[in-house]
């Protein structure tokens, strides 16, 4: 009799565990109640009682209950790491609780356009969500010098592109990434650069590579216009490009050039100075650096643009003219 009530027993407690365990398995896998995607930060040490508080607090769950008992039963489930995580409608509390155990935080982006100046990069990196700010009360020089630019303006020491970054990275620490990657480009293509260019060093070119980039964005004929201020270089000629009185009238600058900025001496005017402006103007990208590097060869001296987009290339100013006529006094 004691035998069969044992087995009774045992039974029961047998059913009644399964039951517990079908039912824990149904409730931890059940949609998250969220109807769009947010964020969640898990601080340092943050436990799973905690954890359960706070999503339950978001109303994103009715009961602590099934999520803390299913990590009884699954403790390597408890160890959450620290940072910000992106939760998805649809999601489980299994699934979240899988995500912040295997530390896959949100990956944020910030993308830098090609042909952006070093204002515009400090501007967008002030403006991003769960960026640390540190930069906000430093000067150009300042950065410079952190990143060990010998020159005083870090202009054009950038690649532009889309970096990824988790929420508390400083924006310090992406201007570093993004230097690193233009020091690596622009040293790569300086060791295979045309040897009859006019650059005595690669810096040289990272300023000639800004004025292309400004110049045109159609990569198809950056080289060509590449091979105009080659060709001015090497004859002694001014490169006369417009982007570079625009860059040294700075705030003074609003949407249209005047005569009088042609003729006034600005350090970056280079209607007025001759060769290289003294830094860069802009971020380069990928295919500006490789054009100034690599111009095709030319005998084009002049171009202006058609309205398009695209340029018109001329060997002499009496065809330039021409061309001016035709694209631009027309307008």
């Amino acid at each position: 009799m004691f035998k069969k009530l044992l087995l009774i027993t045992f039974m029961v407690i047998t059913f009644i565990s399964a039951v517990l365990v079908i039912s824990l398995n149904y409730h931890i896998n059940q949609p998250l109640t969220i109807k769009q995607n947010e964020f969640i930060t898990i601080k340092k040490g943050m436990s799973v009682n905690s954890f359960s508080r706070d999503i339950v607090e978001r109303e994103w769950t009715k009961t602590r209950f099934w999520l803390r008992s299913y990590v009884k039963l699954k403790p390597q489930l408890s160890s959450l790491k620290s940072g910000t995580y992106l939760v998805t409608a649809g999601m489980s509390p299994l699934d979240l609780l899988t995500l912040l155990v295997k530390g896959k935080e949100y990956q944020f982006k910030v993308t830098f356009i090609e042909g952006t100046t070093f204002n515009q990069w400090l501007a967008l990196l002030s403006s991003q969500p769960y960026l640390t700010k540190t930069l906000a009360n430093k000067s150009k020089s300042q950065i410079a010098g952190l990143l060990a630019i010998s020159a005083k303006n870090p202009e054009g020491w950038f690649f532009p592109e889309t970096y990824a970054y988790t929420a508390g990275e400083s924006d310090f620490s992406i201007l570093k990434r993004a230097h690193r990657n233009m020091v690596d480009k622009l040293n790569l293509l300086w060791q295979e650069r045309d040897s009859t260019l006019p650059y005595d060093n690669a810096y040289q070119a990272l300023i000639m590579a800004s004025i292309i980039e400004k110049e045109s964005g159609k990569v198809e004929e950056q080289s060509l216009i590449s091979s105009v201020f080659v060709n001015r270089l090497h004859k002694k000629m001014r490169l006369q490009t417009d982007p570079t009185i625009i860059y040294g009238l700075g705030k003074r600058y609003k949407g249209d050039i005047k005569r009088a900025h042609k003729y006034e001496k600005t350090a970056y005017n280079t209607y007025r100075i001759n060769g290289l402006p003294p830094t860069p103007i802009a971020m380069p990208g990928g295919s500006a650096l490789l054009a100034a590097m690599q111009p095709v060869s030319s005998s084009y001296l002049y171009f202006v643009g058609k309205g398009d987009g695209f340029h018109h290339f001329s060997e002499n100013l009496k065809e330039h003219n021409r061309a001016v006529n035709k694209y631009q006094r027309k307008k």
